[in-house]
């Protein structure tokens, strides 16, 4: 029998590569996003939309009525704990058999990033929430680099606030087949599990440089800056002050080598290894290209 999926975050990066990675897969699909406006992208998908709020207990309930398995997507910002406990509580209370969240890398009580320690609380309530779980928490995305897109086609340069670091950074791709994967397999398969996922490498920036470059048939650069100056510059493009300061946490811990390392678990879950930095550029190609790129 079909089992009811639940994905929350359904407009965001994630959760719509996951609806892809589900597409034809046994299941139906349902999808909680936050304003009605926001429906098409999901339900072209095929997936049955609700609309409800994660900052809103009240608003939940209709979501979560009939279904078994619930992805857990909650925003970044000081309030994440409270929306995750507002999914758990709606969950249990729908009689949800497993839920799968998405954490992020290195979550714990002293991490170096607030993000960090919140997602933890999170992950802890969801290991004590009395259903079947699964943690993911994957490192640095390399979707990220499509922010610099605007500056790669215009100037041939991107610039980050994380001088040499060198990052386990992973396709998020892999990270929603790593989630299907989860959701497709026995509940019982992957209960208890916490799986951190990276790609096969850990790159410095200069080394994404490269592929670029090969893509775009021109020199990229890449030009390591302050703090100051990508706060300004994020600011500037009216990123939230909260965010501003989670992403220079975690530039500064980048920075200081706490994301160099990789796991082989995208491997273990898929049965093959994860997209490298080369097929995420020639994939994403246009995005970066320039009006004078062939």
């Amino acid at each position: 029998m079909s089992r009811t999926v639940l994905v929350t975050g359904a407009t965001g990066t994630v959760s719509t590569a996951l609806m892809n990675a589900l597409e034809g897969a046994d299941v139906h699909l349902r999808a909680l996003v936050h304003e009605a406006s926001k429906a098409d992208g999901p339900r072209g998908r095929g997936a049955e939309v609700f609309v409800g709020d994660l900052d809103d207990a009240r608003s939940l309930p209709p979501a979560f009525e009939g279904v078994q398995d619930v992805w857990l997507l909650t925003p970044n910002g000081p309030r994440a704990p409270e929306n995750n406990m507002n999914a758990v509580w709606a969950a249990r209370q729908a009689g949800v058999e497993r839920i799968v969240r998405l954490s992020v890398v290195g979550a714990a009580h002293d991490a170096p990033t607030r993000s960090g320690r919140l997602h933890a609380l999170s992950d802890r309530e969801t290991e004590r929430c009395g259903m079947r779980w699964t943690i993911l928490r994957p490192h640095w995305f390399m979707q990220n680099l499509l922010n610099e897109a605007g500056d790669i086609a215009a100037t041939g340069t991107f610039s980050l606030n994380m001088a040499s670091a060198r990052i386990g950074m992973i396709d998020v791709r892999d990270i929603a087949e790593c989630a299907a994967r989860v959701l497709l397999d026995d509940p019982d398969r992957h209960h208890g599990e916490t799986y951190t996922l990276t790609g096969p490498r850990s790159l410095t920036f200069d080394e994404v440089a490269d592929p670029l470059s090969l893509a775009l048939g021109r020199s990229i650069t890449y030009l390591p800056v302050s703090d100051d100056a990508k706060r300004k510059t994020l600011l500037g493009y009216g990123v939230p002050k909260w965010i501003v300061d989670m992403l220079e946490e975690y530039a500064q811990a980048y920075a200081a080598g706490w994301g160099d390392f990789t796991t082989d678990t995208v491997a273990g879950l898929l049965g093959h290894p994860p997209r490298d930095i080369a097929d995420f550029v020639r994939d994403h190609a246009a995005a970066f290209a320039s009006a004078d790129d062939n």
